[in-house]
Formats: structure tokens, sequence, C-alpha cells
């Protein structure tokens, strides 16, 4: 695991940047200025006129430290780089098409098979529903001179972009941000143009992305934690996300996966499985850090923490006061209940506004009063070289002392108001955690030590066993729903042109009943407590369950349907008409005329997959097959369709005449008109002429 992106030299070369090509990973690239008269104002947006002005205020406010959080830093010069999170309102723009939008121009495309049907129905479903976010990736420079008002100035670069890619981003931000100080309005250009030429994202892969004479090589999270509202079709977020734990572990599972959360969380590393249990089940947390790389660090680690689930709470890596929404939060009285929501905040007017939100966690250390803050830097606020030992045993003890006791007693009499006198590292919360701190784990972490060169090398590897034990423990917690997303295929000597049975229907009370029989499994019955169940019902009811429950559902279902799909390309049609009944051959012809129009009608709608022609010829092969052995009352019949008659026989010559306004393909020797066999030959229809051939099958057999 990699904290940084490994570079190798390219050669320069001189490009303008394509809008549209930058669409696939960056909205806009933006210069905002702190002004002493105008408050926050943006100089420069790279396309422009891509945001709404209420958006625009909402990037300006979130580029900057909160004035209120920072301690005096009076170097020269500080750099910091941080992202945040907003929700985009609500228009169209060139190249932002949601998932629901995706979905509805692709039903305009009507598809005959039922499986596919309900796929296109499923992520609807997933998807119409979610609202559009940005996340907003910012390098901040506060240069300090005297001559100036105030004694120094503010500016920030960043990066908007649909996907949450801080992999991505923050080595792009440390090459492009000192570079914009350097040349100014050119940096913007270049590296816009360089960014324009990278391939479409593929999540879940390792991607080389040229930058000048550098490459960043960097993971994207998988597809299945992006949410849908991130812009991807169905099919592209269709990836494998079983319950069970992954073969190959070095490829990242969920989002974020490169946060530091050893760093983060050094001094409450006792309680990561208290965070755990709060973000499954989806309870509001305030994070408070004196920074905003700290509280936006420490946001993206506790996501991290959940992966594979979708995580759908409403994460803010970094909160201001300026956000609309908060005024909808300050506003909630006591007995209120908030959203389910991490806020990643740096104000400690937080602390009185939200004074009724359940989780209160303390993060981070105060920046020190004269140093440099190093960009490269993925520290939470240590200060380098400072003698400070992670004290493994002492940790264990720790929680045993009588002085920590008081500490800890003290704490919670104060409250997070104490956090105004003075910051610390704590967490307030009443909820009761189900799962224990697993102390193996915890003596597994390695003391950094002194050196500050091998605090990093090994805060990597704690990051890794930390990351390990956690996905290991959310794969087992999901493991009981593994039978809901068990897809199916054809029994042998059945035939695959028929429906595949349904996955079985998902009841929560009855799954609670069945687990409470068969109980939680030997990982969990050891690391949790008697009251397991409680929290796989807390966790039914939390915001993450149904649509991770979803997705996982339209994958499985996607996977059966490519199960039956393959058996139907290895099926030998003239064996397995050989042991049918007449009947049962008349419904098998029905059936594979719907498959192959749905196959056409793919093709034509250009969703069409890698084997689509050989299916359609296959498909083809096999209708004219089950026709050969039908009666000849019924093939007359069948032919008086002319439609089905191009299936069935195809086209002597390859050039047939074409209807206007209505497309064809030719598939073999057979040029197929959409619109009129959509039209002519419906399921209905179909389904009428065979009733007709059934009736006349048994009369035909009547004595």
């Amino acid at each position: 695991m990699s904290r940084s992106p490994s570079f190798s030299v390219k050669s320069e070369l001189s490009l303008k940047a394509d809008p549209d090509a930058l669409q696939r990973w960056a909205v806009a690239f933006c210069i905002i200025r702190f002004d002493l008269e105008q408050g926050q104002l943006i100089e420069e947006c790279f396309p422009p006129g891509c945001l709404t002005q209420e958006e625009e205020l909402e990037v300006a406010f979130s580029s900057f430290p909160d004035s209120v959080s920072q301690h005096q830093n009076r170097s020269s010069i500080h750099d910091c780089i941080f992202f945040f999170r907003f929700r985009r309102q609500k228009h169209s723009k060139k190249g932002n098409v949601t998932s629901s939008e995706i979905t509805e121009i692709d039903d305009k495309e009507t598809i005959s098979t039922p499986d596919e049907e309900n796929l296109i129905r499923r992520s609807r479903s997933i998807g119409s529903k979610s609202s559009r976010y940005l996340y907003g990736y910012v390098f901040n420079r506060e240069r300090h001179d005297e001559r100036l008002k105030r004694g120094g100035e503010q500016k920030s670069v960043v990066i908007l972009s649909h996907g949450p890619y801080s992999s991505v981003f923050r080595p792009l931000l440390q090459i492009m941000g000192p570079l914009y100080f350097d040349i100014g309005r050119k940096a913007i250009e270049h590296i816009a143009s360089y960014v324009s030429l990278w391939p479409s994202p593929v999540p879940g892969k390792l991607m080389e992305l040229p930058i000048g004479n550098a490459m960043l090589k960097v993971n994207l999270p998988p597809a299945h934690s992006l949410p849908l509202e991130s812009g991807m079709s169905y099919e592209e977020s269709a990836s494998s996300m079983a319950p069970f734990l992954p073969n190959n572990q070095s490829v990242p599972q969920g989002l974020f996966h490169d946060s530091d959360i050893f760093g983060t969380f050094r001094g409450l590393l006792l309680q990561l499985w208290l965070l755990w249990e709060l973000l499954l089940i989806g309870e509001p947390i305030l994070i408070i850090a004196p920074t905003p790389p700290q509280c936006c660090e420490a946001v993206a680690s506790l996501v991290s923490l959940v992966a594979p689930v979708l995580c759908s709470v409403d994460f803010r890596p970094y909160f201001t006061i300026h956000n609309p929404e908060f005024a909808q939060l300050n506003a909630l009285q006591e007995g209120d209940k908030y959203p389910p929501m991490v806020l990643g905040v740096t104000n400690l007017f937080f602390l009185k506004a939200l004074r009724n939100i359940p989780h209160i966690v303390s993060v981070g250390s105060p920046a020190p009063s004269s140093s440099r803050v190093a960009i490269a830097s993925r520290s939470t606020g240590r200060i380098p070289g400072k003698p400070e030992g992670f004290g493994l045993q002492q940790l264990s003890l720790k929680k045993f002392s009588p002085s920590s006791l008081l500490n800890v007693v003290k704490l919670r009499r104060d409250g997070p108001l104490c956090l105004m006198t003075e910051h610390k590292e704590a967490i307030w919360s009443t909820y009761v955690a189900t799962t224990k701190p697993d102390t193996s784990i915890l003596n597994r972490l390695i003391d950094a030590g002194m050196s500050p060169r091998v605090e990093e090398s090994m805060s990597v590897v704690n990051n890794e066993i930390l990351r390990r034990h956690f996905l290991e423990l959310t794969t087992n917690f999901l493991a009981p729903f593994g039978p809901y997303f068990r897809a199916t295929t054809p029994s042998e000597g059945s035939s695959p042109f028929a429906d595949p049975p349904p996955l079985p229907p998902f009841n929560a009370d009855d799954f609670l009943m069945s687990l409470s029989a068969r109980g939680v499994g030997k990982f969990l019955s050891k690391r949790m407590r008697s009251n397991w169940l409680d929290l796989y019902r807390r966790f039914l009811k939390g915001p993450n369950f149904m649509p991770w429950f979803q997705r996982r559902l339209a994958v499985a279902e996607n996977e059966q349907h490519r199960l039956w799909r393959q058996a139907r390309m290895k099926t030998d049609m003239h064996l397995l008409i050989s042991r049918m009944p007449e009947l049962e051959i008349v419904d098998c012809f029905n059936a594979i005329e719907r498959h192959l129009l749905g196959e056409i009608q793919l093709l034509h709608s250009g969703r069409a997959i890698s084997d689509s022609v050989a299916m359609c010829q296959k498909l083809k092969g096999d209708l004219q097959a089950v026709f050969n052995v039908l009666p000849n009352d019924m093939q007359q019949l069948l032919l008086l369709n002319p439609q089905r008659a191009a299936l069935l026989q195809g086209s002597s010559s390859p050039e047939l005449t074409k209807l206007p306004g209505r497309p064809s393909i030719q598939v073999g020797g057979c040029v197929i008109q959409f619109a009129k066999i959509t039209k002519c030959i419906t399921r209905n229809q179909v389904g009428s002429d065979i009733e007709g051939l059934h009736h006349a099958s048994i009369k035909q057999h009547d004595p």
C-alpha cells in the first residue's frame, strides 16, 4: 500500500484542454482568493459557467480554513490540502447526466426479457432518489507579509469532481498547487490539458495517469462503493461485491482506501470498534479537529472502516457555518432527531450550535506555533520529530489505570465544551458498543518511536493491519445475507430458455428469527457481546442497509442473468428438443424468439456486449432447429408473420429494402427491421399465436 503516487519520466507535450473530455474526471478548476473587502472571490474557473451562483458561493466558503479554528502560525508560508463535499443544486449541464436520467433514456429501448427488465427497474429504484454531490479538493496557501493588509493573504486552488477520488486529486494538487503559485493561470491550462487526455475512470483498477514529465499511479475505489449518483450507469457499477473476503486484498474494497486510520485515531484506537458500529448503523456523528486536513482525514478514515458496505450516510469531510444546510441543523431543538450524517468541523461554535448531537469525536493535535507544514506528509497534526512513542502496552493498561479512569470521568462530566479551552482527543457518546476491541490486532501495531521517517513507514503498515481487520469484520457481519444473493444455474436436462427462478425474498423479521436460531458464527461470536442481534436489528433499520442490499441484489440478478445466458450459448438444441413433448417444444420456440429479439434490440441500442452477435447467431440457429420439428400446420401459421419469417428463413439477398425511419441490422444473412418487428411481434401477440398453436395441436391429437 502506497500513500503517495509513483512517478516516471515522460516527455513534455504542448496541448489544449478538451472541456468535454475533462468532465470524465473534473467538473472545474477554480482559483479562489480571500479579499479583505468582499470576502471569498472566485478569480478563475475553467471551464467557465459550469457552476450556479449558489454553488460558487458554497465552493468559495468551503475552500479556506475557518479563521476561528486556526492557531496563530507566523511562518512565512503555510500550505495545506483538504477536501469537502456538498450537495449540488439540481440543474442540467452538459456531461452531467444522473443515473436516473440514464435509466430513463435506456428504458426507451424496450427489452423483452423479464430479467433485463427487472435489472432496469432495480437500477432505477436505487438511483432515482439519490441526490448529486460534488467533491472539492483544495490546495490552500497562507502567505504572511506584514506589508499587506491584515499581515498576509490567502488563496486556494480547487479541483471539483463528481468522484471521491482523493487518491488521484491529492497528489495532483501537490503538483498543481505550487505550480500555480509559480507560473499563474498557465498552470491550470496545462494541468487541465493533461487531465482531459486521461482515459475514463475504471473503478477498482490501478491507473497510470500522465502529468507532464510525471506519471501518477493510483488505485480507484471499487464500483460497488461508489454511489449511483456519481453518474455511472448500472452496467458500470455491477461488480462483484459478495459478502465474503476478496481473494486479492491489495485491491481497494471501499472509499478512501488510502486514508490514515492509524495516524488519525492514534489516541483513540480502543474506540475504533465503537466508531465502526456508529457508522454502520447510521448514527449522526460530529468530528471536530484543529485543522481542515485533520478533520477531513478523520471523516475519510471513518467512512473507510465500513468497506465493503456502500456508505449511504451523508458525510461532509469539511463543513462550515456558511453551508446552506447548517441553518436546518441549527434549528433542531432538544429531542429532535439528527439525520444520518458525519460532519467534519474545525469551528468550535459547532459545539454550542449542535450541542444535542448524540456522538462527538475530537481528534488531532493543534498546529505548532512556528513551522512550515509539509504538504507531502499525511500527518494528522503530530509535531514531526517529537519523541512520542506509541506504547501499546501502556495503551492496554491505560484503560484500567486509576488516573486514566479519573480523566475519563472528568471528560464526561465536563462534556465536549471543555474543548473550548483545551483541545483533547476524546469521544462523547452514550452508545454502548456490541463489538469488543480486538486486543490481538492492537498488539500487532508497530510503535514508530522517535524517527519521523520510521513513523511514516510504520503508519503504512499499521493502516494495512487495521484496514484488513475491519474489512474482515464487516464481511463476516454481512455473511448471513449471502443466501439472498445466491445465483442459480439451469439444472441438468432443463431448458435454459425458461425464465430463471427469482432470488429468495427478504423479510427482516424472518431473517432475524433465523439468524437468532443458527447463531452469528465463530468469528463474530468471539468478538461481540451477547446482544449482537440488536446490532443487526439497528443495521436493518439504518440508512446503510437498504441501498447496500438493493445494490447487491441487482448484482446477483445480473450474475444470474449472465449464467443463464451463458447456458443458452452452450446448449445443444437438437439434444434438448429430442427429449421434449410437442407442447414444450412450442413453448421453447416462444422463449427462444423472445430472447433473440432482446439480443437484437441490445445490439440496436448500443448496449451490446462482446458476444452479442455470436449470441444472435446461436439463437437464430436454435429457433430454426425448433421450427423444423414443429408440425407443418404450425409452421405455416408462424410463417404468416413476415417478420417472424425473416427471423426463421433469413434473406437470400443481403440487400433488403429499408422502410423510411426504421433502422435495421444484419444478423447472419438476415436483415431485421427493429421498429416493425417490435411493433408486430410483441410478447402478447406471440403469446396469442402460441395459444392458437396449442389449441390446434390439442385439436389435432384429439381422438
